[in-house]
């Protein structure tokens, strides 16, 4: 959900906008709500795919990634599959997409911007997240490496963090009252986030209002963190 509206956001804005994802249904829609998006259907684990694809599609002057899977376990149950497709999609295929779009940017010579969205996983343990936790604050530090690296290209990257956010599939996931309020009450603001509150940070964070900002983490957790 978050990608689909960071994908429509951006091309409302005015930006030529290329959408990414393997499933080929949710792009077919996504193409019927805003014709102007360019859809791109590849499975980033599949790593030689990925080159030949976005690799053809660009250049690009911002990316976000935004593809995750979230395959929960007990640490004492975590699977030798969960553990390797988790962090194929979750950071590895980051680092490569990034790598491609990135040499891009430097090839064409322009500025850059670049976010990758995280979670406040990454920063707090969470029961059964042992594999997730891992893979988002893994991308944390790839992502100031990146910040790092790519600044004296005039490339900027950043991480947003969200806590729970209401998408379809969050409002299916959140529906227990009693799960819900045991996460809820951790939450100063009291409630979790809309796509909005995710979208609206991942704009900025592309956009000149913050030129100054790189390899920082915008939480999006309404103080999750701080309680």
């Amino acid at each position: 959900g978050i990608g689909r509206a960071v994908a429509v956001a951006l091309s409302r804005a005015g930006a030529r906008v290329t959408a990414l994802s393997r499933t080929a249904a949710d792009l077919e829609s996504l193409a019927r709500e805003c014709p102007g998006i360019e859809p791109l259907c590849v499975d980033l684990a599949d790593w030689d795919a990925t080159e030949a694809a976005v690799g053809a599609a660009g250049p690009f002057e911002l990316l976000v990634n935004n593809a995750a899977v979230a395959l929960l376990q007990p640490f004492l149950e975590v699977t030798r599959e969960a553990l390797e497709r988790s962090f194929s999609v979750n950071l590895q295929a980051v680092l490569h997409v990034s790598q491609i779009v990135a040499r891009q940017m430097i090839a064409q010579g322009v500025p850059g911007a670049i976010v990758n969205v995280s979670s406040q996983a990454s920063q707090r343990a969470l029961q059964d997240h042992a594999v997730y936790c891992s893979t988002k604050s893994a991308l944390d530090m790839l992502s100031k490496v990146m910040a790092m690296e790519l600044g004296p290209h005039k490339i900027r990257v950043n991480t947003v963090n969200p806590t729970v956010v209401m998408t379809d599939m969050g409002r299916i996931n959140w529906s227990d009252p009693q799960k819900s309020a045991a996460m809820m009450n951790r939450i100063p603001l009291g409630k979790f986030a809309e796509v909005d509150d995710v979208v609206n940070s991942v704009l900025f964070l592309l956009s000149s209002k913050s030129a100054m900002t790189t390899g920082s983490s915008l939480m999006v957790d309404g103080g999750f963190l701080v309680s």
